[in-house]
């Protein structure tokens, strides 16, 4: 499994290459000036032309993402043309309640993912086929329409939920949990139906093999059998699901945060890309590769735990 892990890490440069090459390749693309955005419509052309020059955006894009990049290795990642703030800065103050939102989603496809399998595996009926019925939804309604759709029911019509605001973890672990229950139910519904559609297919396959006679035979509980046995055969598939499920919610971040007014990574890209920032849109896809590597890395850990054949490789 070393070995695995150490080829993963060894893709993480090229990986980073590739997409700040394509995402700055992209924002040159976007109409609109950098320089007219900071300094307004009626600004002169020369002043126009002098930040231009000042800002290092008179240069050829390629030399343009060349001298970012070197910057980059070094740690610098830039600093805000709008705002002229770091990067860095600006990244380490949004992380947070975008990290917020990808590990407690995660936790509810896994948990109650699993959960469900588990209980649709051994009761089947009714609970199976509202599995299926929901799954349908959560696939064919985009994670922002579910956003808004449970802010107009919890927030605007029953007033259970903030439909806005964020609460950091270090004021009130309460508030902070209360004011993420919308969102991150949005970016779960789907991930916990797919999760919760796998288990269920893998434990009941797993409650057919021989083995699992072979136990009943000899007397073992079958909550031993469900949670010993047929819970780790179910759980292998249902890792890889769960890690796209993972890297699923870190992407949806960018739709439920705006919809929900957070102030994490997916909002300021927003705000980056309408003031033509490419410094922090940068920054962001850099940290967005990174996470989505780690979420891999996890992955492959949890199935190397779970599969001994991963461990031998």
């Amino acid at each position: 499994m070393a070995g695995m892990l150490g080829r993963r890490l060894l893709l993480v440069i090229p990986m980073v290459i590739v997409v700040s090459l394509v995402m700055f390749l992209l924002a040159s693309l976007v109409p609109g000036d950098q320089a007219r955005t900071i300094l307004g419509e009626n600004a002169s052309p020369e002043a126009v032309a002098a930040l231009r020059k000042e800002l290092g955006l008179d240069l050829p894009p390629l030399q343009q993402y060349l001298n970012w990049a070197l910057a980059a290795v070094r740690g610098d990642l830039g600093a805000s043309i709008y705002s002229g703030e770091p990067v860095v800065s600006i990244l380490a103050g949004r992380l947070p309640v975008t990290l917020s939102l990808v590990v407690l989603s995660t936790l509810v496809i896994g948990i109650i993912g699993v959960a469900l399998g588990l209980m649709s595996a051994l009761r089947g009926g009714w609970l199976g086929r509202f599995l299926d019925a929901i799954s349908l939804v959560g696939l064919a309604v985009p994670g922002f329409a579910i956003a808004i759709l449970a802010v107009s029911l919890f927030a605007v019509t029953f007033r259970i939920f903030p439909a806005t605001g964020y609460v950091p973890l270090t004021v009130s672990v309460g508030g902070w949990l209360w004011a993420l229950v919308l969102p991150v139910f949005a970016l779960s519904l789907t991930g916990t139906t797919l999760v919760a559609k796998q288990v269920r297919d893998s434990a009941k396959d797993a409650l057919a093999k021989d083995f699992v006679r072979f136990l009943r035979a000899n007397g073992v509980s079958e909550t031993s059998i469900v949670l010993r046995h047929v819970l780790k055969n179910a759980s292998i598939p249902a890792v890889t699901v769960l890690g796209i499920g993972a890297i699923a919610s870190l992407t949806g971040t960018i739709f439920v945060e705006n919809v929900f007014v957070l102030p994490g990574l997916g909002t300021m890209a927003t705000q980056a890309t309408l003031n033509h920032d490419l410094p922090v849109l940068l920054g962001i896809g850099v940290l967005f590769t990174l996470i989505t590597v780690v979420i891999n890395l996890i992955v492959d850990i949890v199935y190397g735990v779970l599969n001994p054949k991963v461990r031998a490789a």
